[in-house]
């Protein structure tokens, strides 16, 4: 019966994937595209997260031992393939990215095997202003509540829970909002008030001198001024988890850095050697197109549609024994 019940969730995975990539689709215009487990290390096209975590890495022999890295994601990539491909301002993309992380810290939400829906789309240097970023946070939240929806209607005990609308704040005013408390706390308490959360301009320094949460230099663009007034054409969609009883991330988005912007960032974060590198030096020439995009949790989405502890119980990865014994105990079946 246990093996039953473990075909019974990948059968619910894989309509929650389904469905909820085809509302993507349809939403930001975007076509679905292959995309690389590896790219060349030195090339810059690997995503640096927060700029420490190491990826994997390995030597080629038919490349005279050129070493290629695997992806963090494809955040650099997208855009560099937008080229490649002549895509056209409202046109995008979109691929089933597969990702290892082996210095993440294992967690109820996090394994060191990341899936998620990368997109990318492209835009017009008139476009780089949180009107845009906006819009296209709605288009992606409203994707999300009728997955949910259709969620609920194949399985009826699953109930739906996100609020129509998702309520945008900057990282800033939620700093001022809640002073004395640390991020993750402000992230709790606002998703938690509000259902669904859109926080941006991610990755700068606040007025208490301290980034809400770490952000590479050269793709999300988190140091121009907005028009709200703030720094930062970037954020994350949260909701609140009942489960976990905690904000919960499926989203990590922005429009992506110009030249200028780059150029900015990566002088705050010491790091301007880089734009020697390909994906830097095209940008500063010019070469790429400006665009908007991010990646939205695979397993993270199918936590939340139906309502699992833990990411075990959506996606294979590698556990302790120990650990999964325990969570056999605790009723949690890891796949």
């Amino acid at each position: 019966m246990e093996g039953r019940k473990l075909l019974n969730t990948e059968v619910a995975i894989s309509f929650v994937k389904d469905t909820f990539v085809q509302e993507l689709k349809n939403k930001l215009n975007l076509i679905p595209i292959s995309s690389p487990l590896v790219v060349l290390d030195g090339t810059g096209l690997n995503d640096d997260l927060n700029g420490i975590e190491r990826p994997v890495s390995f030597p080629i022999k038919s490349l005279n031992e050129k070493r290629a890295v695997v992806v963090h994601s494809l955040a650099k990539w997208k855009r560099v393939r937008l080229k490649e491909l002549e895509m056209l301002p409202g046109e995008g993309i979109v691929t089933d990215m597969k990702a290892l992380r082996p210095d993440e810290d294992y967690t109820p939400i996090h394994s060191i095997y990341v899936d998620q829906w990368d997109w990318e789309k492209v835009i017009g240097k008139d476009q780089r202003n949180l009107i845009l970023l906006k819009d296209t946070v709605l288009q992606i939240y409203e994707s999300l509540r009728l997955t949910e929806l259709q969620v609920e209607r194949k399985y009826p005990k699953i109930k739906a829970i996100l609020p129509e609308t998702i309520t945008f704040i900057s990282s800033e005013e939620l700093l001022q909002k809640y002073p004395d408390l640390s991020t993750k706390e402000r992230e709790n308490a606002i998703t938690k008030e509000y259902g669904a959360v859109f926080l941006y301009g991610i990755g700068g320094a606040l007025s208490n001198g301290v980034a809400h949460d770490g952000r590479a230099a050269d793709y999300d663009d988190w140091s121009t001024t907005n028009e709200a007034g703030y720094k930062g054409l970037n954020g994350d969609i949260l909701v609140w988890n009942p489960i976990l009883n905690s904000a919960f991330e499926l989203s990590s988005m922005g429009i992506r850095v110009d030249k200028k912007a780059l150029a900015h960032q990566m002088e705050i974060r010491n790091c301007s050697e880089k734009s020697k590198l390909t994906f830097h030096s095209m940008l500063l020439n010019d070469e790429l197109p400006e665009s908007i995009g991010g990646g939205i949790g695979q397993s993270r989405v199918c936590m939340f549609m139906l309502k699992k502890q833990h990411i075990g119980e959506v996606q294979v990865s590698i556990w302790e024994e120990d650990k999964k014994q325990a969570l056999r105990e605790e009723g949690i079946d890891i796949l």
